[in-house]
Order: structure tokens, then sequence, then C-alpha cells
């Protein structure tokens, strides 16, 4: 793969991860260890239609999608490292989620990992998302790295 300049936008990250609109929630990569650590940014857009409904009158950004930006990230983070065309981040688990601060429209959602396991078929990561200083969510993710269909 190509070096990569850091900070990077969309075409960059649609190089990298197989997702597209509607489910890419990452809007930039700020920096990149390739297989080892990445912040991220997610520009939390107040016209996204999932807010009519979660929650009218208090929209929030649901847990399930901040835990799928932070997968996005981390699997960024190990692709990038890897010269393995077609090779995906499939879920496998997620351990230890905690959701502290409420992610709300027009927040910029900050997104770390920290790969803690790598290798040919399993990549596990500490990850941690935040608005400004304060943590709106942790966890522990388990991805299985195989080929897509």
């Amino acid at each position: 793969m190509e070096t990569i300049q850091y900070p990077c936008g969309r075409d960059v990250i649609e190089r990298v991860l197989p997702h597209r609109d509607p489910f890419v929630w990452v809007s930039r990569v700020l920096e990149c260890e390739p297989g080892a650590s990445i912040s991220a940014e997610l520009d939390v857009d107040p016209e996204l239609p999932l807010f009519a409904g979660h929650f009218p009158g208090h929209p929030v950004l649901p847990g399930v999608i901040i835990m799928e930006a932070l997968a996005q990230t981390a699997s960024f983070c190990a692709l990038v490292g890897r010269d393995e065309p077609g090779v995906l981040g499939f879920f496998a688990g997620i351990d230890k989620a905690k959701f502290r601060h409420q992610v709300q429209p027009g927040d910029v959602l900050t997104l770390k990992a920290d790969i803690v396991k790598n290798s040919s078929r399993m990549v596990v990561a500490d990850v941690q998302a935040l608005v400004g200083d304060q943590v709106a969510a942790t966890a522990t993710q388990k991805y299985v790295m195989a080929k897509g269909a």
C-alpha cells in the first residue's frame, strides 16, 4: 500500500476501508502508527436521519454507532499495516463497553485505538471515543481478519 500522509480524509479512508455511504463513520484520520495506534475524528452531522428517531426532542448518537466508528478506526490502523489485499476486519466481540457521555448532533467525536494484539487472524484493540476532553465511550474490541466475499 502507498505511503499515507496524515491527517487524511475520506478519499484515503475509502481506499483502506470497504465501508461506503451511508455507513462510513470516520471523517478523517489525524495520525496513525500502522498496526499499533490511531487517532481519528467523526463529524457528527446534525442532518443524519437517525436523529429523527433517536430521540425526538433530545437527539443522541446511538452507542452502537459509536462502537462501529471505533471499529472502523481500529480496522483502518490494522489494515493499513498489512499487505494483504481483500482482507477485512469483522467484529468478533466487544468487551467492557462503557458509555459515559452523550454524543449529540454537531459534536466532533475523537476516536482512538491502541492495538494490543495483532496476528494474521485476530486483532484486539482498546478503544476510546471522546467529545472534547469528555470520555464518551470505552471498550476492548476484537476483530477477525479474513478475506471478504
